[in-house]
């Protein structure tokens, strides 16, 4: 028999997309009995091939484990599948790994508790080939009980499980700020391909030369985040004056190629409104007063 601190606690993975299977497939690999189900049928094969036992319906795959992990598009789809299984699920730890809002997150915890359900809202901040491993990062909140309870468990998941309050909101919050910042420079990134390329440079020679760019962001990130607690934006090894032109320098290289700027052209825009706010003496932390307002279009 499984007790909730068991390692082997059995486990029922909800949403078999590429992310739900790479979680049911930890699990399996850890020695979970494993439950799957998905709403279109053909996806579990695999996993069946390793010892996952394929339910018929989610009110099946629900009443499979004590521990219950639903992967999906988005909470527009969680509502779907989960709404009929309320009564289902009390008693039961609801672990939602679905990318949303915090707003969504918090809805969803109202309802659970409406349920009887200790509720999780979590975030997966890993591409699928690295779940399971050790440095896997996913971030929960919401319920802490069911979170100690399951610790163990959930970190077959990824060693990084990361616990971050009892707002169900707060992991989502995180998630979508990450991925601000991710999708921010991975525009930036495919940018700089096409400078380097109209520039006649290649993109394997160019590819190694990024490491330099994003090795000096963790340390950056410290530095702002040192300037946000004590409220003051210090311009000591660099100014917004000087990076403005320097943003200003790769626009009209990119316009002389014919490149598209838009992405650079928000980033000098927010830089020189922040200028005439008279901030220009003041680091790159300090646009954050322009991103505190609503967009200019909205």
């Amino acid at each position: 028999m499984h007790t909730p601190n068991d390692t082997r606690t059995p486990v029922t993975v909800l949403g078999l997309g590429a992310m739900g299977r790479a979680l049911a497939g930890a699990f399996l690999r850890a020695g979970h009995p494993t439950t799957v189900w998905n709403r279109t049928p053909g996806r579990a094969g695999e996993l069946v091939a390793q010892g996952a036992s394929l339910a018929d319906t989610a009110a099946e795959a629900v009443a499979a484990a004590p521990l219950v992990v639903v992967c999906v598009l988005d909470y527009e789809a969680v509502h779907t599948i989960l709404e009929p299984l309320g009564a289902r699920l009390t008693g039961r730890v609801l672990v939602n790994l679905t990318s949303d809002t915090p707003q969504r997150a918090r809805a969803a915890a109202t309802w659970a508790a409406g349920h009887g359900i200790d509720y999780l809202d979590g975030s997966i901040m890993v591409p699928t080939p690295v779940i399971g491993k050790p440095e896997a990062t996913i971030l929960y909140s919401g319920a802490r009980e069911a979170f100690e309870t399951y610790e163990g468990t959930l970190k077959v998941l990824g060693g990084g499980a990361s616990f971050l309050g009892e707002d169900h909101g707060t992991a989502a919050g995180y998630d979508l700020a990450l991925l601000g910042f991710f999708f921010s420079a991975m525009a930036g990134l495919v940018h700089g391909f096409a400078l380097a390329g109209a520039e006649g440079v290649a993109p394997k020679d160019f590819a190694p030369f990024t490491g330099t760019i994003a090795g000096i962001l963790p340390p950056i990130a410290a530095g702002m985040a040192e300037d946000l607690a004590r409220g003051a934006y210090s311009g000591d090894q660099d100014n917004l004056v000087m990076e403005a032109t320097g943003i200003g320098h790769v626009l009209e290289a990119a316009r002389h190629r014919g490149l598209n700027t838009e992405v650079l052209d928000a980033v000098k825009g927010l830089a020189d409104r922040t200028i005439e706010a008279g901030h220009g003496n003041a680091g790159f932390i300090s646009v954050i007063e322009e991103m505190r307002k609503p967009s200019p279009t909205a």
